[in-house]
C-alpha cells in the first residue's frame, strides 16, 4: 500500500523556516529514560541470554541508565543549560519517579514514549491503542504536571492509526519517522512530525557499530557543521538521542560533554526542545493545534 500520512515536499522546494534570534539550527536532546519489563527481551549488548528469562547480563546493562547512568547525564546537561526533551515511558512514573522529579526542577519537556520499552501496540484494534494511549497520556500529565504535546513510540513504532489518536488526545507532534531536517504537517490535521534520528543516536552508534567517544565527538560537530551550511535560507533542526544506558556509561560521560560544548558555543545554533521546535513551527505556519479530548 502506498503511504497515505503524509506527501512528499522536497526540502529544496519548501518556504524558508526562521528560528527564533536569527539561529539556523534548532537543538535538542531527546534522552530516552525507560523502563524495561524482566521477562521480555529487548534491546541487548550480548545476544547469547538474551531470550531467557531473567536475563540478568542484558537487563541489568539497560538498568544501569536509571540508576547511574542518568544521573551523569543530567550533570552534563546542567554544565551546558541544556533542557531535555524526554521521551518518557509511563512506568518511569511508578518505578524512578526520582528521575521526574529531577526533570520537574529542570523544566525539562516531557513527550509520551509508550507504557515500558516491552509493549509495542502494533498488534492492537483501534479501541485497544486508543485505551492504551490515552493511559500512557494521564499517566505522564499526573506524573509530570504537565499533558506530553509529542509522542514517540518504543522502537519508534506506530500503528496505521496511532497519529490519528493522539491528535484525539491533544498531542499535535510525533517524532518516528525520521526522515527529514525540517518539521513538516501529517496528513492528519494539526498533526506534525518533528525531526529525530535513529543515525545521530548513541544507540546506533555505539553498539551498533562499535565507534569510540572520539568518533562520537567529530559525529556531532560534522552533522552541525553540514546542517549549519544548509540552513543559510532556512533553518534545520539538529536531534541527538541519548540513552543513559549507553551515553551515561563511564568512559562515555567525557565524550558527551566535549560534543554539548562545541554544540552550545557554536554561533546560531538555538538550543531548545523538542516542544518548542513544535510550537515555533506551528505558530509560523500558521497551523492549528489539536484540541485535547
Amino acid at each position: 500500500m502506498d503511504n497515505e500520512l503524509f506527501d512528499y515536499h522536497p526540502i529544496v522546494n519548501r518556504a524558508p523556516i526562521h528560528w527564533p534570534g536569527g539561529a539556523r539550527v534548532a537543538f535538542y536532546v531527546g534522552l530516552n529514560i525507560e523502563h524495561y519489563q524482566v521477562d521480555k527481551p529487548s534491546t541487548s549488548i550480548f545476544p547469547g541470554t538474551a531470550a531467557l528469562t531473567p536475563d540478568p547480563l542484558n537487563y541489568g546493562w539497560r538498568d544501569y541508565g536509571p540508576r547511574v547512568g542518568i544521573w551523569r547525564v543530567i550533570d552534563t546537561l546542567d554544565r551546558h543549560r541544556i533542557r531535555a526533551s524526554v521521551l518518557l515511558n509511563s512506568d518511569v512514573a511508578q518505578h524512578n519517579p526520582q528521575i521526574i522529579a529531577a526533570g520537574r526542577d529542570r523544566d525539562w519537556t516531557w513527550l509520551a514514549h509508550g507504557k515500558n520499552n516491552s509493549i509495542f501496540q502494533a498488534d492492537m484494534t483501534v479501541d485497544e491503542e486508543r485505551a492504551y494511549l490515552t493511559e500512557v497520556v494521564h499517566t505522564i500529565e499526573r506524573a509530570t504536571g504537565r499533558r506530553p504535546r509529542g509522542w514517540m513510540g518504543p522502537a519508534l513504532t506506530e500503528t496505521l492509526h496511532t497519529p490519528e489518536l493522539l491528535s484525539e488526545l491533544g498531542l499535535d507532534y510525533v517524532l518516528d519517522w525520521t526522515n527529514d531536517d525540517q518539521p513538516y504537517q501529517l496528513n492528519v490535521p494539526g498533526m506534525l512530525s518533528v525531526p529525530y534520528s535513529v543515525e545521530l543516536n548513541d544507540n546506533s552508534l555505539f553498539l551498533g557499530t562499535g565507534l569510540s567517544g572520539a568518533d562520537f565527538v567529530q559525529i556531532v560537530k560534522d552533522q552541525l557543521e553540514q546542517l549549519y551550511e544548509d540552513s543559510a535560507d532556512s533553518g534545520r533542526v539538529m536531534a541527538l538521542a541519548l540513552h543513559p544506558f549507553v551515553i551515561g556509561q563511564p568512559f562515555r560521560t567525557k565524550y558527551l560533554d566535549q560534543a554539548l560544548e562545541y554544540v552550545a558555543d557554536h554561533p546560531g545554533v538555538w538550543l531548545t526542545t523538542s516542544d518548542e521546535i513544535a510550537a515555533h513551527y506551528r505558530a509560523s505556519t500558521g497551523q492549528q493545534e489539536p484540541e485535547s479530548r
